[in-house]
């Protein structure tokens, strides 16, 4: 059975890697493509940042508990503002799809290394194909298994 890798790039759109990986998951379901179709995400760097303003965030509704009827209103709108800016502030993001097929399943791998780049939030990320065999194929495999 031959591997085959997709990577997309998403850049710093968090929104749009996680509706790529919602629909992903929605073709494994529909397609019973279990042990087919496998994705991961690799976030960059950036990532701590966010941790320590949510942080900040999280601080600050206990301070305005002195008033009781404000208090859920004011968490509410604090947790609103924390999951709004989240997706704006992470670094860099990037979807890995390992598409494995049989040797006898040819035209169906064919058929999804067309269809996945060709998607609505597929087609934006600059997708890159590395099939077995690919000077490249090495490191993406690492990357892949990295992830965990």
């Amino acid at each position: 059975m031959a591997h085959t890798y997709l990577l997309f790039d998403f850049g710093t759109d968090e929104e749009k890697a996680q509706l790529a990986r919602h629909k992903l998951e929605g073709w494994k379901q529909a397609f019973r493509l279990d042990k087919k179709l496998q994705y991961k995400l690799e976030r960059g760097e950036e990532e701590a940042k966010p941790d320590s303003e949510q942080v900040q965030k999280a601080a600050e509704p206990p301070k305005a508990e002195k008033h009781k009827p404000k208090t859920k209103s004011k968490a509410k709108q604090a947790k609103a503002e924390a999951s709004e800016e989240a997706p704006r502030v992470n670094g860099k993001v990037n979807l890995l799809v390992r598409l494995y097929f049989s040797g006898h399943e040819k035209l169906t791998e064919q058929r999804w290394l067309d269809r996945i780049p060709s998607e609505e939030p597929f087609k934006e990320a600059s997708p890159r194909v590395v099939r077995q065999g690919e000077p490249q194929f090495d490191e993406v495999v690492q990357q892949f298994d990295s992830l965990g």
